[in-house]
């Protein structure tokens, strides 16, 4: 872990959802803030990180899409991770997935939860 405080945002919601979008939000202003940030994506969540899902889902109207939020936080250093078996059971791989998102298990996490990582859970 850098010398900077983690966040990890843990997302389990889907694209119809109202809390994905503060979540996206949430974790942005965090990286703004000066924290690292990784998102753990699970259950219906990982369809925000298929390629152009996201593009133009607007869910808050006084927030940018979905799509602009995960591209903002991943120019900025963000990372995005993909739990296995969500990403199968949709028939997702890497290929599917934006550029940068990785499917990983949580243990990716948990190490960081180890090292003294703060969580949030949307």
């Amino acid at each position: 872990m850098s010398e900077k405080n983690h966040l990890v945002v843990v997302i389990a919601c889907g694209l119809e959802d109202e809390k994905m979008s503060v979540a996206w939000s949430i974790s942005n202003g965090a990286i703004s803030s000066g924290l690292d940030v990784t998102v753990f994506l699970t259950s219906s969540a990982v369809d925000c990180v298929r390629k152009g899902a996201a593009d133009k889902v607007h869910l808050n109207p006084l927030d940018p899409t979905v799509g602009e939020m995960i591209k903002n936080l991943t120019t900025r250093g963000g990372k995005i991770l993909v739990c296995p078996p969500c990403a199968k059971v949709r028939g997702y791989d890497e290929s599917d997935l934006l550029d940068g998102v990785v499917i990983t298990g949580s243990g990716a996490i948990h190490a960081l939860i180890k090292e003294g990582a703060a969580t949030l859970s949307f």
